[in-house]
């Protein structure tokens, strides 16, 4: 799928010029080395998609010393390159749809009973409490907060105060 790239804006690059010439074969003189390294970075740049914009000498206040500063003058290039609206490079990745039947290990959950086994005992997991009642000490965990001696209690009082 071929997509038009609409640009919403560029992106600036902005490199220091090169302050040397570059030895190569057949290119003599400073003046030819310095233009040969000018021509490799930008050649470089524009292999990256950045195109040249123009080149700028700006101040830059730098430390001298302890307490003075100096200014010296910096030669830089600048570059831009279109930035695509974020939204067309945009895909977004389908799930697939939800199975009918969730999928079941054959273990059996911990307290149930197989085919042909007796019920396990409940034992209480961590954190588990005890409550005292008439018959003696139950035991409740955190989660369910109620036992069935409470909801006995709970009965015999109702009851009797429908006798009342």
């Amino acid at each position: 799928m071929i997509r038009e790239q609409v640009v919403s804006g560029w992106e600036y690059k902005v490199v220091p010029a090169p302050t040397k010439g570059v030895k190569s074969k057949g290119v003599k003189g400073p003046e030819a080395r310095f233009a040969h390294a000018l021509e490799s970075m930008m050649n470089d740049m524009g292999r990256d998609g950045w195109e040249f914009q123009r080149a700028e000498t700006l101040p830059s206040i730098e430390r001298s010393g302890l307490t003075g500063s100096t200014t010296e003058w910096r030669n830089l290039l600048v570059f831009r390159r279109p930035v695509s609206d974020p939204i067309d490079e945009f895909e977004p990745e389908l799930l697939p749809p939800p199975a009918d039947t969730p999928e079941t290990d054959n273990e059996t959950p911990e307290g149930e009973a197989e085919d042909g086994e007796e019920d396990a005992t409940f034992s209480p997991g961590e954190g588990a409490t005890q409550m005292a009642s008439d018959n003696g000490v139950e035991e409740t965990s955190p989660v369910s907060g109620m036992t069935t001696s409470l909801k006995n209690l709970a009965s015999q009082r109702s009851g009797a105060e429908t006798k009342d």
